[in-house]
């Protein structure tokens, strides 16, 4: 049967050859939702004729510059993140994703900080804060994304999903949730199922990708029907969207995320 899941793809990792409002419409005619990362990067009109088609986006990048852990970042992180919301309203994008500070175009920091300390956490904590106000007033939800740092992400503090959590948990706020993706935390953490037990009352959002490599499930280690069938049992009806390369042939990548994730 199907699961309770609703599945989404990043469209800046599938269908890579093709324009991006192409890539947006092979997503959709799949039957997906569709993600997209930093907004900036994109035709804002051209997205939102797509959703006049009948696209629907699930998520997109919440900020486009700053830092969790200092007030100067706290800052731009705060008006960037200001400025996400009016195209998030546009598109129809209930979650903007955040991470532990500003990444450039390789995925790395623009300001390496590979130890957090103290002083960091609590600005970071008052940083979310801020943050789920912002959600707040505006209507939509923001969600902090657990990254690995030994492989995509070396450098990033804040980087674990246990790290996330606490940050989330410390806010409790429900326009502050957890992205987890779990292609970063079975590289920095594994023990997934019980991680999406621990995480379940902050989950905002699942990503998924296989390890190695970062490509569709069923081409790595990580048994993710078994995850899927935790997750459905554990109660879990939330989103799930596949943040990986496909392995060859695209179509037949998004095919083996669903089955994956159908129970």
């Amino acid at each position: 049967m199907a699961g309770p899941f609703s599945l989404a793809v990043s469209a800046e990792m599938v269908f890579v050859d093709l324009p991006f409002a192409e890539r947006v419409r092979r997503i959709h005619a799949l039957g997906f939702q569709v993600e997209i990362w930093d907004w900036t990067r994109h035709d804002v009109d051209e997205l939102v004729a797509l959703r006049d088609e009948g696209v629907v986006y699930s998520s997109m990048t919440g900020y486009v510059r700053g830092r969790l852990g200092d007030e100067e970042g706290a800052d731009e992180l705060l008006a960037t993140a200001a400025e996400s919301v009016p195209v998030a309203h546009r598109l129809g994008i209930p979650r903007l994703n955040l991470h532990g500070t500003g990444l450039d175009d390789r995925g790395l920091p623009v300001r390496p900080e590979p130890v957090a300390t103290g002083p960091m956490w609590l600005t970071a904590q008052r940083t979310l804060g801020r943050i789920a106000e912002l959600g707040e007033r505006a209507g939509v939800t923001f969600v902090l994304e657990n990254l690995n740092t030994a492989v995509d992400h070396p450098g990033v503090p804040f980087a674990t999903a246990a790290d996330c959590l606490a940050l989330v948990e410390a806010v409790d706020s429900p326009h502050l949730r957890l992205m987890l993706d779990l292609y970063h935390a079975q590289i920095g953490e594994g023990n997934l199922i019980e991680l999406c037990r621990r995480a379940l009352p902050h989950l905002g959002e699942i990503q998924v990708a296989d390890v190695p490599g970062r490509c569709e499930p069923g081409t790595g280690e990580i048994a993710y029907p078994a995850v899927a069938q935790a997750l459905a049992d554990m109660g879990y009806a939330g989103p799930v969207g596949l943040e990986g390369w496909a392995s060859g042939d695209d179509e037949l990548a998004l095919e083996r995320f669903r089955a994956a994730f159908t129970l």
